[in-house]
């Protein structure tokens, strides 16, 4: 048989009820929230309009309403930052209990980076500085440069870190390769 053993933190990694579990511990996080609350896996963002004071404040209220929702159930928030998006952000402080939290002018989300302009463009230098060392190894670790040997190793290796989430930052990509994609699919005449 088995003997309980208390959890010390989190959920066990590779369980299968652990996501579904995690999901209904953190379910009434959001209760009470003016602002957006958005929650993916264990990431957590809080959003909100902030151009006038009331809504900083609505802002703040809601970090502390997280504060409190933690504190009840034992569990904390790691890792906060402050993304100010905009030209006309005033940049305000906020704190989640008494610690203040950082600002930072880019943030990586979700593996893409983005800065406080919205722009993506270091996401696009490091995706094809991945993509050129892939196609490096490529091009010292294969012995035939045939077609047939070449583009599956570019498809399966070099081609998903140019698309990773490519409709957020290159929307209009993703149509390009399809219709190439279509292209090389005609039968040759």
């Amino acid at each position: 048989m088995f003997k309980w053993r208390t959890v010390t933190s989190g959920v066990p990694q590779g369980s299968v009820l652990g996501p579904a579990l995690f999901n209904i511990f953190v379910s009434d996080m959001d209760s009470g929230i003016e602002c957006t609350l958005s929650k993916f896996a264990n990431d957590t963002k809080l959003c909100g309009v902030v151009n006038t004071l009331e809504g900083r404040d609505a802002i703040q209220k809601d970090l502390d309403r997280l504060e409190r929702w933690a504190c009840a159930n034992p569990m904390k928030f790691n890792k906060c930052k402050v993304l100010h998006v905009g030209q006309r952000n005033p940049k305000h402080d906020y704190r989640l209990g008494k610690k203040w939290i950082a600002s930072s002018p880019e943030e990586k989300d979700l593996g893409v980076w983005i800065d406080e302009k919205l722009n993506v463009s270091q996401q696009c230098a490091l995706a094809a500085q991945k993509a050129n060392r892939v196609l490096g190894c490529i091009k010292r670790g294969a012995t035939s440069r045939s077609r047939e040997v070449i583009l599956p190793l570019y498809s399966a290796l070099v081609s998903p870190h140019l698309e990773y989430c490519i409709r957020l930052w290159g929307p209009q990509y993703r149509r390009d390769i399809e219709l190439l994609e279509q292209v090389q699919r005609r039968p040759r005449s």
